[in-house]
């Protein structure tokens, strides 16, 4: 008895161990079900952090924590493995089910059950690793946000200029100006993102659109959160002096760049909290150069209209070139269009005068907008003298509130630098004389406005003796009549109205005329300005000039009337 219950107690032993190790094989099919759904629950739950790692990533500038990363990697790794080990396990059960399976194959379905028991204790612990508190971090704000933009076309060499400005130590504050519409913005968007690549050692590029209603809290949030003041902070702070401070204090130990697009008035960077010192850029865009004077610009930078050999080549990339050699009747009709009734050819109003006419609007005064629409009743591209457009607003009556003729020019001059500081008049080409010339563009908006306020303004150039005739039924909507250049020796006939009450102005200039029609004068009862000089064959005016009880101005010059 003493010998049996030994060999029995081995015996036992023996069969618990070949039992157990016999499980991985037992118990295979069973397992590999549980991996099976154990490894679907896994993709699930990586599925949903993968997710909202992505949504914080792309919508809270954040960045997802190493812990998460190295998570979602070993989740990764280890389905490769379980899909692998799934497929083996397939195959060892098929060998089963067709009684294709021997004990030379124990070994190798041992190891499998092994594997499986393995991967499924793997997969469970990921699983159970995958409830994070936090899955990702909030990132410091970039030193520069790129800003989208279209390829440009002939401004590398004013960039260039631009970009040594910026590069120039002893140039702290750079305004950048020109009419609108001329490309500034897009000048300085190019700068901002010249910061992407460029070796310099700024620590922060910032970039704020100011618009023509300067708001200080608007400008000073946009910095604060480059400078990276906590919404909690912020909210912390009473008033505009507070947050001045904080900011200054914030940028007096960085190096930045401070880029702010279309200011129309002086902005006291005090007030914002922006310190001006030798370790920061200051770069504006605006449409006045008064602002640069304003804003102590160490450099004030002109952003010009691109030559017409530039301007053709953007039209063509804009457009296509097989666009440009079809329908040569549409474009003809366009450009009549264009030139004749800028306001009405497709999208020129909303997209083109309306943005322009924010700078008409910007004129301090009703006698500088009055001076700037009167200066497009000359022809396009014609250089205007500026003593005779100065006596053309005195006899109009503009200037009717200074005392003197001589304190009237000098208001003259005022006005008209004013409108050169805004960058809706620029100097002319004439060299001999002082003249000045209006932009096109700026030509047909000025016209627009006059229309708009029913005070429209016709001018004719170049045009035969019926096109004359076919206009003088419009004539009774026009304040002003301006025609230059007429190709013809005689009017045949009078205005076609009996009755212009509201045409105040009448330019006929450098023309072949001889002679007027009698009565060509008469329908013309409210006439304030009749100029008729460099009508060089003009001999004699009609009788019925002297009915002209309104009239305040003549001009006769350089034509062959000797007496009146």
């Amino acid at each position: 008895m003493d010998l049996v219950s030994p060999v029995v107690d081995v015996f036992n032993r023996v069969w618990d161990c070949t039992v157990k190790r016999s499980d991985p094989i037992r118990h295979l099919r069973e397992n590999l079900q549980s991996l099976e759904e154990a490894k679907r629950e896994l993709e699930d739950i990586s599925r949903d952090v993968e997710s909202n790692v992505r949504r914080l990533e792309e919508q809270q500038h954040s960045r997802r924590t190493n812990q998460v990363k190295g998570w979602l990697e070993a989740v990764d790794r280890t389905l490769k493995e379980v899909e692998d080990t799934l497929q083996r396990g397939d195959q060892e059960i098929q060998k089963r089910c067709l009684g294709n399976w021997s004990p030379k194959n124990c070994c190798s379905a041992y190891k499998l059950g092994k594997d499986v028991i393995k991967k499924l204790t793997a997969v469970k612990e990921l699983a159970i690793k995958g409830h994070f508190d936090v899955v990702a971090d909030k990132l410091p704000p970039a030193a520069v946000d790129v800003r989208p933009m279209e390829k440009t076309v002939g401004t590398e060499s004013r960039f260039s200029q631009l970009w040594r400005y910026v590069q120039d130590r002893s140039v702290g504050i750079i305004g950048i100006y020109g009419m609108g519409g001329v490309g500034k913005t897009t000048l300085l968007k190019k700068l901002n993102n010249k910061f992407m690549d460029a070796n310099h050692d700024f620590d922060l590029v910032i970039w704020v659109v100011v618009s023509k209603e300067v708001n200080l809290l608007k400008i000073q949030e946009v910095i604060r959160k480059k400078v990276e003041i906590s919404d909690a902070m912020w909210k912390q702070m009473d008033n505009e002096d507070e947050r001045a401070a904080e900011l200054y204090k914030r940028l007096s130990n960085k190096k930045f760049v401070l880029l702010l697009d279309d200011i129309w008035q002086r902005i006291d960077l005090s007030k914002v909290g922006v310190p001006v010192s030798d370790k920061c850029k200051i770069v504006f865009t605006t449409r006045s150069e008064d602002v640069c004077n304003h804003m102590e610009a160490h450099e004030r930078f002109k952003v010009e209209c691109l030559s017409p050999e530039v301007a053709w080549e953007l039209f063509q990339q804009k457009l296509g070139k097989d666009a440009l050699s079809s329908h040569p009747e549409e474009w003809r009709h366009a450009i009549k269009l264009l030139q004749s009734y800028p306001s009405e050819f497709p999208g020129m109003e909303d997209t083109v005068l309306l943005t322009l006419k924010f700078s008409y609007d910007s004129l301090t005064s009703d006698i500088l907008k009055s001076c700037f629409i009167y200066c497009s009743i000359y022809p396009e591209d014609h250089d205007i003298d500026e003593d005779e457009i100065i006596d053309l607003w005195i006899g109009e009556g503009f200037l009717r509130d200074i005392d003197n003729i001589y304190d009237a020019r000098n208001k003259g001059k005022y006005i008209l630098g004013s409108l050169k500081l805004a960058c809706l008049l620029e100097t002319g080409f004439e060299s001999r004389k002082c003249h000045v010339k209006m932009h096109d563009v700026l030509r047909n908006m000025a016209l627009w406005i006059a229309s708009e306020l029913k005070n429209k303004i016709l001018v004719q150039e170049f045009v035969e003796l019926s096109e004359v005739k076919s206009s003088m039924t419009n004539w009774k909507e026009a304040k002003r009549i301006s025609l230059w250049r007429l190709n013809i020796e005689a009017l045949t006939e009078s205005p076609s109205c009996p009755y212009l009450p509201t045409t105040t102005t009448l330019f006929v200039r450098d023309t072949h005329l001889e002679r007027f029609p009698n009565n060509f004068f008469r329908p013309m009862c409210a006439l304030i300005l009749l100029d008729l000089s460099s009508n060089r064959n003009l001999m004699e005016l009609p009788a019925e000039i002297g009915e002209l009880v309104n009239l305040q101005y003549l001009n006769v010059s350089f034509t062959g009337i000797k007496t009146i």
